[in-house]
């Protein structure tokens, strides 16, 4: 909390102005928008449960444990163990914040007891994995009836491990083969709320050349794949089973594979965070995976179980 807005906020403030200057607070150290609706979403609900009259300084432990409990059985509303636990890591976040810029004496969330959720781990495909799926869609691209559109689907997705929505977004002009920094994909959202989604990611001399032979075969107007979604998952389906593979593979194993890629190789977590486009609150339940996945997955793509036994808790 900054020193101005310490001056406005007191034991004796009520919960809508607090809120407010927390917002200000989460937007100043440039959480995503994202972060700060479900932060403030999660504290709203908090004002709607307390009296509208009661003062953050008055607001105990009791009364926050009282509000989780309501979630849980009494509401009537659906409140899933994934979406308790997010909202305990609002509480949290929030009352810290108070105590630490002086507000209030005592944090009262600081005792309230964090539940964990484990959702399970994603398949992904190991680096021997990865070198015959390529090797199948190489000898699709030289092929006497040549296949193109296998290769630049698997190496872009394993390359920028982009989501399937967006990879059906993507168009020619999305490709800039001249940028100063290199080539890269430019990731965009039409809708405003999304922008903090968009990102430059970098591409490859392999896939610029297999770019540049597709595109003498395709006739790309306003899509770079011009399929249907379902289609390109049967590309991906057709291309896993030929080269082998005992699981199916897919945009979403794609994506993670690329993650873990990243992670084993040491890049920045941030950057791998903003690569995937996600906010940090999703970070938070993404990057415990990809550490679970990171160290225990065997040279055949599986999971060593030993390592699941002391998967940490990465908050």
């Amino acid at each position: 909390m900054t020193s101005e807005l310490s001056a406005h906020i007191n034991p004796r403030t009520t919960l809508a102005p607090a809120l407010q200057a927390w917002e200000i607070y989460l937007s100043d150290q440039g959480s995503s928008p994202h972060t700060i609706t479900a932060f403030l979403g999660d504290l709203h609900l908090l004002a709607s449960y307390l009296p509208p009259d009661r003062q953050v300084g008055e607001i105990n432990l009791a009364d926050l444990n009282n509000f989780l409990r309501w979630m849980e059985t009494e509401r009537q509303v659906p409140c899933s163990p994934k979406t308790l636990a997010r909202r305990i890591t609002s509480l949290k976040s929030f009352f810290r914040w108070l105590h630490e810029g002086g507000a209030i004496a005592a944090n009262p969330a600081e005792k309230v007891v964090q539940k964990s959720v484990r959702s399970p781990l994603p398949e992904v495909l190991s680096g021997e994995e990865i070198e015959r799926v390529l090797e199948t869609a190489l000898g699709y691209r030289q092929a006497p009836d040549p296949d193109f559109r296998s290769y630049l689907l698997f190496k872009l997705l394993l390359e920028t491990g982009i989501k399937k929505g967006e990879c059906l977004s993507l168009s020619p002009n999305h490709i800039h083969l001249d940028a100063p920094e290199g080539p890269l994909v430019f990731i965009r959202y039409a809708s405003p709320k999304n922008r903090y989604k968009e990102r430059k990611l970098p591409l490859s001399e392999e896939w610029i050349a297999a770019y540049q032979e597709y595109k003498l075969h395709h006739q790309l107007v306003d899509r770079l794949f011009p399929w249907s979604a379902r289609m390109l998952e049967y590309v991906l389906e057709d291309l896993g089973r030929d080269a082998g593979l005992s699981k199916r593979l897919s945009f979403s194993m794609c994506r993670w594979t690329s993650a873990v890629q990243d992670w084993q190789a040491g890049v920045d977590q941030n950057k791998i965070r903003q690569k995937l486009g996600i906010s940090e609150v999703q970070w938070r339940e993404v990057s415990r995976k990809l550490h679970v996945l990171s160290k225990g997955l065997s040279q055949d793509g599986s999971l060593n179980e030993s390592e699941l036994e002391t998967e940490p808790e990465v908050v």
